[in-house]
């Protein structure tokens, strides 16, 4: 069974004053149970709607979640009783030790006194908080509140953890130490977890499978080795004015392109294309790949030769144009 279903999920939210804003689209996805499913986007993509629905913030305007096996709306308490979750914001009281949000967290679940001691110190040594665990939390360093975050997330032992932005702002350091407990998690309890990130070095560590969602639609998901396959053994990414479709039409043609992508943006003095086309050898093909731009009247600016990416897959699927909300 699957762990998370969505079916045809669309939100749309109706302003006072306003145009309805589609937040979702017909969103449809299934995360397998013990995943680590990484969900992509640019800001404003729908990311956060889609967590918030997931997690029983909000209800759709139509369509179907399911979570642990039961419907988000029709059974909310069930839905609720086997998730955990982590905010992209920390949300901490400073003026409780560790422990003690820990065990508030738990009291909220209705969990024993002897359960709640047990799980507070079995995830204590997980996340390494043994030491401080007496200490505010008003006195933890980012990375430390991160962790303390995370096992509460888990006090409860979801069967789904949610984790939004997980390692936001932390150093390197603390940052793989939350990927490492990440692991963990999969491996030693079977938790399906589903985290939003900007960070593709973080989706391609950690992830099964990556979805990359934008204005409210899931663009394209699978494994992350397998989306950057997807895009050749070299990309050629071309920077320049002109018939970007034409020149995408006459790229497909070529035996050796395996795909190519346009997206336009406005730049200082007009309209700036980029083209990402993959390729088998980068350096081999530049020269005919820059002879049908010429063909097409694409004027090249700049053009560059690199190994694919997941960021290149990301970057090919929702542009490079700036987003602010």
């Amino acid at each position: 069974m699957n762990a998370i279903e969505t079916d045809a999920l669309v939100k749309i939210y109706f302003p006072k004053n306003g145009e309805p804003i589609e937040a979702l689209r017909g969103v449809s996805l299934a995360v397998r149970r013990g995943e680590i499913y990484a969900l992509l986007g640019p800001n404003g993509a729908g990311k956060t709607t889609l967590i918030s629905i997931l997690t029983t913030l909000l209800t759709p305007t139509s369509g179907r979640a399911v979570v642990a096996g039961f419907d988000v709306v029709r059974e909310t308490a069930e839905v609720r009783r086997r998730l955990g979750v982590t905010f992209q914001e920390i949300v901490l009281d400073a003026d409780l030790t560790g422990r003690q949000a820990l065990d508030f967290h738990g009291r909220l679940y209705g969990l024993d006194r002897r359960t709640r001691s047990e799980r507070i110190e079995a995830l204590a040594r997980l996340v390494e908080l043994n030491d401080a665990l007496d200490r505010k939390s008003a006195t933890y360093s980012g990375g430390m509140k991160r962790r303390l975050e995370l096992a509460r997330g888990l006090l409860s032992k979801p069967q789904v953890l949610f984790l939004d932005e997980p390692t936001q702002g932390l150093d390197p350091q603390n940052r793989v130490a939350i990927w490492r407990y990440i692991r963990r998690l999969r491996e030693e309890e079977g938790v399906t977890l589903l985290l939003t990130t900007h960070s593709m070095e973080e989706a391609e560590a950690l992830a099964d499978r990556v979805g990359i969602i934008d204005q409210g639609r899931l663009l394209v998901e699978g494994a992350p080795a397998e989306l950057i396959a997807q895009m050749g053994a070299d990309v050629i990414t071309l920077t320049g004015a002109g018939d970007a479709g034409c020149l995408t039409e006459q790229l497909q043609r070529l035996p050796y392109v395996s795909q190519s992508l346009a997206h336009v943006h406005e730049g200082a003095d007009g309209p700036i294309v980029n083209v990402q086309i993959g390729v088998d050898s980068g350096e081999r093909r530049l020269a005919e790949v820059i002879a049908a731009a010429l063909a097409c009247q694409f004027h090249v600016q700049q053009a560059k030769v690199n190994r694919p990416t997941l960021g290149d897959v990301f970057l090919a699927y929702t542009g490079d144009r700036l987003r602010d909300e």
